[in-house]
């Protein structure tokens, strides 16, 4: 298993708008597990992280929903991301040869 983890921030003014596009974003389909998105509040904005749980054979297409996902923001004064695929140990240590 893996995680795509997609970090997002936006300034409080793009608050209602960010809320309002959430409600509208398709759901995660079955071959992706959705966590969050977990919010915090801080002095610069607002920063979200919504994790998403899928299998190693998944990755292109959970990369292209998380993508899309974030694309459907655009033109949100302020809205930015970013997407990070994290693996876990075991599979780590496969990549270099370990495992």
């Amino acid at each position: 298993m893996m995680v795509i983890v997609n970090s997002i921030r936006f300034p409080q003014e793009s608050a209602s708008q960010v809320g309002k596009r959430f409600l509208e974003v398709a759901p995660p389909p079955d071959y992706l597990s959705m966590q969050g998105p977990y919010i915090k509040g801080t002095d610069q904005g607002i920063k979200a992280l919504e994790i998403f749980n899928l299998d190693e054979s998944k990755l292109a297409l959970g990369l292209d929903y998380v993508t899309q996902r974030c694309v459907s923001y655009f033109g949100i004064p302020g809205y930015t991301y970013e997407i990070n695929v994290y693996f876990e140990a075991q599979e780590s240590l496969k990549l270099i040869g370990l495992a």
